[in-house]
């Protein structure tokens, strides 16, 4: 197998393909791509077992054929030369010769038939979301997700495929992320799956600001999304996400207004006196006035007040600071909503004109 190729032209599908190989491996194929040559193009094929990348690139194939390649060894090799540089690549039974210019590099290969094929069951559904509208999903509840916790099934994103589009969840246990998207989905009654932490990361990573319709398909094991130079497959959390519905807080007797830029100005101030272990902050809220207030274990203290609209009862509430500025942070427009119940129920935080995406934040006892 011999092909040709443009330095520029590879290297991003290149880097792409190589997010998913981990550096170090119990099995030595799996530090390898996959390449297969064929009709002027080129797919490499990267996995860990948990989730597998294919990228497509168009070459001069010189002889088709299928071998492997050393990841990050190849990736580095195209880094490292010139923006103008053409790269051959030729395969001569267990060595692989990669040649730019004056340079040459003879890498070790493993047999193809090696290479594991991610194994896919039970497709459910086929459906096209924008690139833009799933990338923002993500990042607006991708921070709720917990980090290896014992509850495994709270370590990845829980994804709802609805009729009317797509549904994003992610909690920790203390905190709760939702949002919601436009999608053809195809389906005529609620299909769900759990989503991996680390897919979910490789996904946010890939994803552009690109109103791109990309397909996805969803599997009894599998998530699949696919657009014209790449197609990512992710492995499915074996397990049941809590009802999240019940976390949502439906009563609430009080509503706050405020500055989304001027409270998250406050909160990040605030947050620097707050205790590294605990986090706390005192959310005081008083008729149109809050205090947002935190101390730590060397008695210093930071307080910012500001003006909001609160028309009710003097009331004091405890969160971790670090979740609401999160929240904040995720939410676009000029306003935030708060709605509370009393100072030892969840708060909700949204805009005021949308219910999504939003936030549910644990009180903390102060």
């Amino acid at each position: 197998m011999e092909f040709l190729s443009k330095r520029n032209a590879l290297l991003k599908p290149l880097q792409a393909v190589v997010g998913v190989v981990e550096k170090r491996q119990t099995l030595p194929i799996l530090s390898n791509l996959l390449i297969h040559c064929e009709n002027d193009q080129v797919r490499m094929t990267g996995t860990d077992l948990e989730l597998e990348m294919q990228s497509t690139v168009s070459v001069e194939t010189r002889e088709p054929g299928t071998g492997t390649i050393p990841a990050r060894k190849f990736f580095d090799i195209c880094r490292s030369l010139p923006d103008d540089a053409e790269i051959r690549v030729s395969f001569e039974g267990e060595r692989t010769i990669v040649r730019s210019g004056r340079s040459r590099f003879t890498l070790q290969s493993l047999p193809a038939s090696d290479f594991p094929a991610m194994d896919r069951k039970g497709e459910k559904l086929r459906g096209r979301i924008e690139q833009q509208t799933l990338k923002t999903l993500l990042d607006r509840t991708s921070m709720a997700m917990a980090q290896q916790d014992v509850r495994y099934y709270l370590n990845g994103m829980f994804l709802e495929c609805r009729p009317e589009g797509l549904r994003c969840v992610a909690t920790d246990g203390h905190r709760l992320a939702m949002a919601q998207g436009m999608a053809e989905t195809g389906v005529s009654e609620v299909i769900s799956a759990i989503v991996p932490r680390k897919g979910v990361l490789e996904m946010q990573r890939l994803l552009e600001n690109s109103t791109d319709m990309i397909e996805f398909s969803l599997g009894d094991n599998f998530l699949r999304i696919s657009r014209s130079d790449l197609v990512f497959t992710s492995k499915l959390v074996d397990g049941r996400f809590p009802d999240y519905e019940r976390v949502i807080p439906r009563q609430h007797d009080r509503t706050l207004l405020v500055n989304r830029e001027e409270l998250k100005g406050a909160l990040q101030r605030v947050a620097i006196l707050s205790s590294e272990k605990f986090r706390a902050a005192r959310l005081h809220l008083l008729p149109d006035e809050l205090r947002i207030s935190a101390h730590n274990v060397e008695q210093e203290e930071a307080e910012e007040t500001l003006a909001v609209q609160y028309p009710f009862e003097e009331m004091e509430i405890g969160f971790n600071i670090h979740y609401l500025i999160d929240a904040v942070n995720s939410l676009t427009g000029e306003v935030v909503k708060f709605l509370f119940k009393d100072s030892n129920s969840s708060g909700l935080i949204q805009t005021p004109d949308s219910e999504q995406p939003l936030y549910v934040v644990m009180p903390m006892r102060l």
